[in-house]
């Protein structure tokens, strides 16, 4: 380790704080006397889904909903910021239920009296009133406080929420954003004979990169990467285990997979399997992503000390918000390693958020955004719409989209 990168990992280390939910002395706005956080609102609602996704059935494999918080932050002038969360309890332990009322009981009151473009100081007081355990406590639902604050700060501004000298060094010399994102579609078939269907369906809408969902079957999964390869020779083909693999299998499927064409291994082992990333880097069959396993830039400076990573499939919302997400990017750029867009089948506002970052990071690889994929329904004014396989990134102020609150009631549900 060169003496500037341990400065740069020690410096990062101690921006992080000691605390993994601490954020201090970052943001897109400067603190000053404008108008205090008001009034917080929640908006539990679940979006119907389309198509299989693992993440999105059952427990018998029925198909259901995506749960997602619309989050309403109203300063003391009526300006308001959305935001949104969007839990996954097959994928994380955060549900709609808990975000809600963390949300309303915990983090609301803290946030009243606030000035919003304290980013530093709120995502403190956050970290302070839901603590961390491993890491950042319920990122996905801090994070949808995070997108309201960027949002109503962009719009007190009239600017986009990702303009700005921090925001132009994501780029990390690659120039600016082409205004679209390049997006990934997503298989996960229930039997290798549903896969050029899949295939063909990607096609159809203008997709020509694919993200496929592996784990636990390495027979299975070297057939599925063999017949997407054949179908789709030029594409990117990138191989997302979730935590799915035992390492003795990760370890023996990571050089067939880089003989199919395969660039990247995304979360082969559960996150807390910390010896068996570190052989696995060692191994150098393909460049190891984590995506599970890190939420704040505390544990990622230790990976990258540890040497257990090539780099992160970034997510906003699994990381308490875009304020965190562009520290790890600038880390992660610094050090060299990769930067993959990836999402949690983001909806509206949260897509959005994702949308402006990762055109700001400028991607050399399609993003895995698959909202546009597996849902229905939206809560904009102006819906997203897929364009030959591309997204276009949102420019009004704030982070660009307008919320119809008229469209509320189709999605919202009543919580026990």
């Amino acid at each position: 380790m060169t003496h500037s990168r341990r400065d740069f990992l020690g410096g990062a280390l101690a921006a992080a704080g000691v605390g993994a939910a601490t954020t201090s002395g970052v943001g897109t706005d400067s603190p000053g006397s404008g108008p205090k956080i008001a009034r917080v609102d929640t908006f539990p609602i679940v979006y119907p889904t389309v198509g299989r996704f693992k993440f999105f059935e059952g427990p018998r494999g029925e198909p259901g909903g995506r749960p997602a918080v619309l989050v309403k932050v109203t300063d003391e002038a009526g300006a308001v910021g959305w935001g949104q969360s969007v839990p996954t309890p097959r994928w994380s332990y955060e549900t709609i239920e808990g975000v809600d009322s963390t949300i309303r009981k915990h983090l609301a009151p803290i946030l009243i009296g606030r000035d919003p473009a304290d980013l530093g100081g709120i995502h403190a007081a956050m970290g302070r009133a839901i603590a961390p355990s491993f890491s950042t406590g319920q990122p996905i639902c801090k994070a949808g406080i995070d997108l309201a604050l960027h949002d109503l700060i962009g719009k007190r501004r009239g600017a986009s929420a990702a303009s700005g000298e921090s925001w132009r060094r994501l780029a990390g010399g690659r120039g600016p954003g082409a205004g679209r994102v390049t997006l990934s579609w997503t298989l996960n078939p229930k039997s290798l004979d549903d896969v050029e269907g899949l295939v063909a369906k990607g096609k159809e809408r203008g997709y020509r990169h694919f993200n496929v969902k592996v784990a636990p079957d390495p027979k299975v999964d070297l057939e599925l990467c063999r017949i997407v390869r054949r179908l789709v020779p030029d594409g990117f083909l990138w191989a997302d285990a979730n935590g799915g693999y035992d390492e003795a299998t990760a370890l023996e499927i990571a050089p067939k997979l880089a003989d199919l064409g395969v660039p990247v291994l995304e979360q082969p082992l559960p996150a807390n399997r910390l010896g068996g990333y570190a052989r696995l880097r060692r191994q150098k069959a393909l460049p190891i992503l984590m995506d599970e396993g890190i939420v704040s830039s505390v544990e990622l400076v230790e990976f990258i000390r540890l040497g257990l990573l090539d780099g992160v499939a970034m997510k906003p919302a699994r990381c308490g918000g875009l304020t965190e997400a562009k520290r790890q990017v600038e880390i992660l750029r610094e050090e060299g390693l990769m930067v993959l867009g990836s999402g949690l089948t983001d909806p509206d506002v949260s897509l959005a958020a994702s949308l402006l970052l990762f055109d700001a990071c400028s991607l050399e690889t399609p993003a895995a955004l698959n909202g546009p994929q597996f849902l229905e329904g939206s809560v904009l004014k102006d819906p997203f719409v897929v364009s030959e396989g591309t997204l276009r990134v949102p420019e009004g102020p704030g982070l660009g989209v307008e919320v119809d609150e008229s469209k509320i009631g189709r999605l919202a549900v009543k919580l026990g």
